[in-house]
């Protein structure tokens, strides 16, 4: 480490199992700033078991830790004390950057924290109960940070009214693409017949869960006449009806072919912190229906249909709408280029200066 090296510990956890979109998030921002000079990026993961596999996706030469404490005991104890630090099993640190709602407790290391929604204060019955005190443990990360990260200005609006965070703690750092979406092809044949694609369909992306309001979707998709069969990606769906196919969790290559492949991605999400399929639908020139809510708004940024929360009629005219007719190629061009205005690097230089706020 060099002089000026700023000392960087992230919570890598997210990075352990399939990736939904905190996994990614976290897996982009690691790649970033282990490639900067100036950074010193180490992770730690916050598990009993398996804390180990942590080296083996982290980008190469980076340093691994675990706290081999189970990560419900390691909650209790920070509700009720900054003990045990988090340098007692990793090692001194600058920053500490709680990549996952939660920032663990330090010694000294400045702390910065990622919220990515506040959904679950509204909806604390959607959380399963080894979360039942997350809200909690929420508040006292965001009291405790130097910084707050959010990926939209949406969500920073909600942090600062719902937790009473002062503006000027508050740091947007919008998420990126991925420049492959940008050359992504529709899928082969045998990737449709080992994933199970119809020849046309309908695309929703992400894991299951209430605050994706799908009973939402499946029922406009159901009363709606002439829509192509509906495909959801992601872990934890199950086929509502032979019109509707679950394909389980997908790796990146196969993702971006499925999503350059489908008529149309629909997001009839009841609240999110920044949305990327969105983006990644319009990198690869595919249309966009979305509910009207503002995270979505301000990512989409006037490219999407967007559609007002619950109304099956109108989310099934956006979605006949969407399909209707080929998009002009001027409008794929603006389309492309506000995604690619979101790049990971830009994500990484925001948070690394989010760091630098809470550092000094």
């Amino acid at each position: 480490m060099t002089s000026g090296t700023l000392r960087v510990l992230i919570d890598g956890t997210p990075l352990l199992g399939p990736r939904t979109g905190i996994g990614r998030y976290t897996a982009a921002l690691a790649e970033e700033l282990a490639s900067m000079s100036d950074v010193d990026m180490r992770a730690v993961a916050f598990t009993l078991r398996g804390w180990r596999k942590l080296r083996r996706v982290l980008p190469h030469g980076s340093l691994a830790r675990g706290m081999p404490v189970p990560a419900r005991l390691l909650r209790w104890c920070w509700l009720r004390a900054p003990f045990p630090p988090v340098e007692l099993f990793a090692g001194f640190t600058d920053v500490v950057h709680g990549t996952n709602f939660v920032l663990p407790a330090a010694l000294r290391a400045a702390g910065v924290l990622t919220i990515h929604d506040l959904a679950f204060l509204d909806s604390p019955d959607d959380l399963p109960p080894s979360d039942a005190r997350l809200p909690e443990l929420v508040r006292l990360s965001a009291r405790r940070a130097s910084v707050v990260c959010t990926a939209t200005q949406a969500v920073a609006d909600t942090v600062i009214e719902r937790l009473d965070v002062p503006a000027d703690k508050i740091a947007v750092t919008p998420l990126g693409v991925d420049p492959a979406w940008f050359t992504a092809r529709p899928p082969s044949e045998a990737l449709a017949r080992r994933v199970g694609l119809p020849s046309e369909y309908l695309l929703f992306v992400g894991a299951a869960g209430p605050r994706k309001a799908l009973d939402w979707l499946l029922k406009a998709h159901e009363v709606t006449p002439g829509l192509p069969p509906l495909v959801l990606v992601g872990p934890g769906h199950t086929a509502a009806s032979d019109r509707v196919r679950a394909v389980g969790y997908l790796s990146d290559v196969d993702l971006r072919s499925v999503v350059a492949g489908a008529s149309a991605l629909v997001l009839p999400s009841r609240d999110e912190g920044f949305g990327l399929p969105v983006l990644e639908a319009l990198a690869c020139d595919i249309p966009v229906v979305c509910s009207d809510v503002p995270a979505l708004r301000e990512v989409s940024g006037g490219h999407a249909t967007l559609v007002p929360f619950g109304d099956f009629e109108a989310l099934g005219a956006a979605l006949t709408s969407a399909l209707a007719s080929p998009l002009p190629l001027t409008t794929l061009a603006l389309r492309r280029a506000h995604a690619a205005e979101f790049t990971w690097h830009r994500c990484a230089e925001l948070t690394v200066d989010a760091y630098h706020r809470a550092a000094g």
